[in-house]
């Protein structure tokens, strides 16, 4: 009896170290599992996280990319010839030619009725160059080329050469004369732009901090019109030449005006420092074309860099532009002389942010604003243009060409934003 119980109780044991040993197996077992599984799991998790944060840093470049893409694009210029402003900017410059062109000379008479102030005006005759070249790219009309090439050739003969003792001067012949060139390829206009250019740059020097001078005989006065002008310049050589030296010369250029002669807040733009040898700033030399001129160049580098900062400044200074010299809805600089040509250069480089721009849509009311007081009351029978386009001139008088080509650049820079598609 004795070795029955013995036995049995020999067996239980077997088959309680039996039990355990199979439950520890399976609990190592069970925890080579679960870290495997969590191994898995975190290798999972990492790779997840590395194709989200691919992902994302893809859609960021994308948006990026889409961003600058969209923002770069230009409108489409599609004239019209029915449209009312193509045939606006048709009146007005035949209007210009009727009224100030000189035959025997080749060039515009300075003032109307057609006569002259004996002295060769040479930046008035380059934005009537660029007011010409206005009409051929919109027409394709040779004879418009025709004229230009006229004024060009008269305007070396009567001061010797193309360059000139005003850096700014040369700036404003350049841009008109760049513009023939991308439109025709015709190798004398970059060679007249290129000498234009090279000269141009040896006004940059370090008085004032840097920046161009403004004439060769006061190199130590810098100011808006001889540096946003070149900015531009340089900036439209690189898109024409792709020499990554005039970029660096257009961004140089920019910093130099935006540093010294903006108003950071409200984007006015002052003209010029050490005009009396004081190193004072013009503050209260407050122009429509100091204006346009800085809205160009940072138009111009926006386009090629896609940089926000550029297209930000351009729109505070539009702005500030679009409060300070309007009133009644219309351009209240009235000037003559030099002051003449003013607003139009406004009115030009308000409508290169317009181009990148649609959706500032108060550039394009503005401009129908005005065109509509121009018409209404500032033009007279003969198609002559008051320095107020509130008053038309009266009883045959005319009033310099640097009023009519502003009246015509408000025309045909209307025409190319009706021609936006």
């Amino acid at each position: 009896m004795k070795k029955i119980i013995l036995i049995i109780i020999m067996a239980s044991l077997i088959l309680f170290l039996f039990a355990c040993g199979e439950k520890a197996k399976n609990i190592e077992n069970t925890e080579e599992s679960i870290n495997e599984t969590e191994t898995e799991t975190e290798t999972e998790t990492e790779t997840e996280t590395e194709t989200e944060t691919e992902t994302e840093t893809e859609t960021e470049t994308e948006i990026i990319e889409n961003t600058t893409e969209e923002n770069i694009i230009m409108a489409e210029i599609n004239f019209d010839k029915n449209s009312e402003f193509y045939k606006y900017a048709d009146e007005a410059v035949e209007n210009l030619i009727k009224n100030y062109w000189n035959e025997k000379g080749g060039i515009f008479f300075d003032k109307y009725p057609k006569g002259t102030s004996g002295g060769l005006n040479y930046w008035w005759m380059a934005h009537a160059v660029d007011v010409l070249a206005d009409a051929y790219i919109r027409t394709g009309d040779e004879k418009y080329k025709n004229y230009a090439d006229k004024v060009i050739a008269s305007v070396i003969k009567k001061n010797g050469k193309i360059i000139n003792d005003y850096y700014d001067d040369m700036q404003w012949m350049a841009l008109a004369i760049l513009r023939l060139y991308d439109k025709t390829g015709e190798k004398k206009y970059i060679a007249y732009v290129e000498d234009l250019w090279s000269d141009i740059t040896k006004g940059w020097n370090d008085e004032m901090g840097g920046g161009i001078a403004w004439r060769k005989g006061q190199l130590n006065y810098k100011n808006t019109p001889a540096n946003a002008p070149a900015a531009i310049l340089a900036a439209r050589l690189y898109n024409t030449l792709d020499n990554e030296v005039y970029l660096k010369w257009a961004k140089k250029l920019f910093v130099f005006v935006d540093e010294n002669l903006v108003d950071s807040k409200t984007g006015q733009v002052w003209d010029g420092i050490n005009r009396e040898g004081n190193g004072k700033i013009d503050k209260d030399w407050c122009f429509t074309y100091c204006h346009g001129v800085y809205i160009g160049a940072a138009v111009e580098l926006y386009k090629i860099t896609g940089e926000q900062e550029y297209l930000d400044k351009a729109v505070k200074t539009a702005g500030f532009s679009l409060k300070k010299f309007i009133r009644n809805d219309c351009f209240t600089e009235d000037g003559e002389g030099d002051g003449g040509l003013f607003k139009g250069i406004l009115i030009r480089y308000l409508t290169e942010l317009y181009k990148i721009k649609p959706d500032y849509v108060l550039i394009k009311e503005t401009f129908n604003n005005n065109i509509s007081i121009l018409r209404e009351k500032g033009t007279n029978g003969d198609g002559l243009y008051g320095k107020s386009w509130l008053k038309a001139p009266q009883n045959g008088k005319g009033y310099d060409l640097t009023v009519q080509l502003s009246g015509v650049m408000l025309y045909e820079m209307t025409a190319v934003i009706d021609a936006m598609k």
